[in-house]
């Protein structure tokens, strides 16, 4: 058992000094996670720390036989969509971009207003449309935010081939997410 295994142990039975040792260890991957999404440092930081305290409220759900790495980040990701979509139903922000872009680029109506919930369903159906192992490596490298050696690894296969794999695959999504284009490019 590694030693993140034990203190997620820990952190199940209630270990502060367990909590403290993931935050630590964990921490600064989430930053860069949150980072390569936000672009902004005060954004980030907020999200770390309320990903955090929502793994302590949690701890007692935590399944400790699944990836807590994948549970983690899923929280952050969650919580980044959460804040993007205040952000961009905030009035002052609908203003902001009313001035600052030309009108036939973006539409502000109310119709028109970007649907995360739409985006993450056309997201699923995009991806059933990809091969299996395509698919996988997806999800693995950018919603579950594991390098191309650690996938590499874990499937048994080359890091070239994991890259080549990656590359098809958001190409096609790409092309399949059109409609999403600015939010996909922000989130993968």
């Amino acid at each position: 058992m590694d030693k993140t295994q034990i203190w997620v142990n820990g952190l199940v039975a209630g270990s502060y000094k367990d909590f403290t040792s993931l935050y630590q260890f964990y921490s600064p991957q989430l930053y860069a996670f949150v980072f390569s999404l936000s672009r902004s440092d005060s954004i980030t930081k907020d999200i770390v720390q309320e990903t955090f305290i929502k793994v302590w409220e949690k701890k007692s759900l935590i399944n400790d036989s699944l990836s807590f790495k994948s549970f983690l980040f899923t929280i952050a990701r969650n919580r980044l969509l959460n804040t993007i979509r205040k952000q961009i139903n905030d009035p002052v922000f609908i203003e902001y971009i009313q001035v600052n872009i030309d009108e036939e680029a973006v539409d502000c109506s109310y119709e028109n207003k970007i649907d995360f919930d739409e985006f993450n369903r056309l997201l699923q159906i995009a991806k059933q449309k990809l091969p299996p192992r395509q698919a996988q490596i997806f999800e693995l490298n950018k919603e579950q935010a594991l390098s191309v050696q650690e996938i590499a690894q874990s499937l048994q296969i080359t890091e070239q081939v994991v890259r080549n794999q990656l590359s098809v695959a958001l190409r096609l999504l790409r092309n399949e997410m059109k409609k999403f284009a600015y939010l996909f490019a922000v989130f993968f």
